[in-house]
């Protein structure tokens, strides 16, 4: 049996889990760890996108930049002072940002060489 999607997809929702889960152990329940709780469920929700669509560039794009957002949260939202919490966004958010680099490459040479794999086409053609 064969995998499906790439690895890429994999580590990135695994990394959307463990930013959204992040919260729990800075022990930030104010905006900022609402903040990554959503973003942490955007990353989730883009990569389900292009583990389902392996050709369609949208969802490596919206993971990139959340990465690149979840990278300046700290400075956005004022919690910079706290270090645990302000390396975690760092950290994940480079990571997330370079996955969904790399999971742009890997989509455009996908779609190149299969052009159906980014939406089904819908005709509305009827029969006569």
């Amino acid at each position: 049996m064969r995998e499906k999607g790439r690895p890429a997809d994999w580590v990135a929702i695994a990394a959307g889990l463990a930013l959204g889960l992040s919260f729990i152990w800075h022990g930030m329940y104010g905006i900022g760890g609402g903040a990554l709780f959503v973003l942490g469920l955007g990353v989730i929700m883009a990569s389900v996108v292009s583990l389902t669509r392996p050709g369609a560039v949208t969802g490596e794009l919206a993971v990139l930049a959340i990465g690149l957002l979840v990278f300046t949260t700290p400075w956005l939202l004022g919690y910079a002072h706290l270090p645990l919490a302000a390396w975690t966004a760092w950290i994940m958010g480079a990571g997330i940002a370079v996955l969904g680099a790399y999971g742009l490459v890997q989509a455009r040479r996908t779609r190149r060489r299969d052009p159906d794999s980014v939406w089904s086409s819908h005709v509305n053609d009827v029969p006569t």
